[in-house]
């Protein structure tokens, strides 16, 4: 009897340590997303994901400052520059899923640090009711955005902590074909249209959906979603042409759990885990997802000619520009 019992013990030891299978996970993920996707993972795996969610630039600060004893094991979203840029720091490690060449190769690492998981592109977005207010046209264009009438109107990202407003001057930049002294110019002109600076890249769109401030800059996605939902906005993308994020998934260097973040890269580039992010109105990358039929296409909009690499090797070099000209004068 004593040792059926022990038996018994043993069994519902390894039955609760089973059922405590977990994953720390960063997320860039907008929190109803990241909780979809996750929450699924979990029913179909049986594997806990502890995720916390912070805009690209904090998950890369915080892998820097945990690099000894990394807190997470997996980032899941996020502009690919802030990837990019974590590869070069040694701060996420290479894995080659099965399930990668279901993505074109132009969005990913070619030595798998990285996977995009889909793209969007940057618009603005205008709360109609309050522009009819303001007496506001919505902009259509980077130079409708400097002129008088905007000043204090438009909200945006601080590029510091958020890849969607850096990803807005490296646009900047290719929009005046590279003249850095021309795109300073043009981001101080804007900052006089911004009335504040917000932490993440999706909080500008939320505040236009209910009326807080007329214009925000953000990526054309997370517009989508507020429209569909009812808030009265019109999306409208920069005629000069505009920029995209590559939102992508790493794998974190050192990360205490390791093998269950690899089963969560790999579920995430699923079928089922892919047609979730289809439905989020972003243009998935992978040939296995289901786009959504409202969401913006790349052949829709006229985008500038990025070069990522340059973006991320130069990316610490202009942040320190715009904090130093733009960002510490506020």
């Amino acid at each position: 009897m004593k040792k059926l019992m022990l038996f018994a013990v043993a069994i519902t030891s390894a039955s609760l340590a089973f059922g405590q299978a977990s994953v720390g996970a960063y997320t860039t993920l907008e929190e109803p997303l990241a909780k979809q996707l996750f929450e699924q993972f979990e029913k179909e795996n049986n594997i806990k994901v502890n995720w916390q969610r912070l805009a690209g630039g904090e998950v890369e600060t915080r892998l820097e400052a945990e690099k000894a004893n990394p807190q997470a094991s997996i980032w899941v979203g996020g502009v690919g520059l802030n990837h990019m840029s974590a590869k070069a720091k040694g701060l996420t490690v290479a894995y080659k899923s099965r399930l990668v060449a279901n993505t074109a190769e132009q969005y990913r690492d070619k030595d798998n640090f990285w996977i995009g998981l889909y793209v969007g592109p940057l618009g603005f977005i205008t709360n109609e009711k309050v522009a009819k207010e303001q007496g506001l046209t919505p902009p259509k264009s980077w130079a409708d955005l400097i002129k008088p009438e905007f000043k204090g109107k438009v909200r945006v990202a601080n590029p510091t902590t958020s890849g969607t407003a850096y990803n807005v001057i490296t646009t900047i930049r290719y929009v005046f074909k590279g003249d850095e002294e021309k795109t300073f110019d043009y981001l101080k002109k804007l900052d006089t249209s911004i009335d504040q600076y917000t932490k993440s890249g999706a909080a500008g769109s939320k505040s236009v959906a209910i009326g807080e401030i007329p214009v925000a800059i953000g990526y054309a996605h997370d517009m989508v979603k507020l429209k569909v939902e009812g808030a009265p906005v019109v999306i409208t993308i920069p005629s000069e042409g505009t920029g995209y994020e590559v939102a992508s998934m790493s794998l974190v260097k050192g990360g205490k759990d390791a093998v269950n973040a690899k089963k969560l890269y790999d579920w995430i580039l699923s079928k089922t885990a892919q047609d979730i992010i289809g439905q989020w109105y972003v243009i998935p990358l992978s040939k296995l997802a289901t786009k959504n039929p409202v969401a913006f296409s790349l052949d829709d909009v006229k985008t500038v000619s990025q070069d990522l690499q340059w973006d991320a090797d130069n990316k610490n070099r202009l942040l320190d520009r715009w904090t130093r000209e733009i960002g510490s004068k506020r």
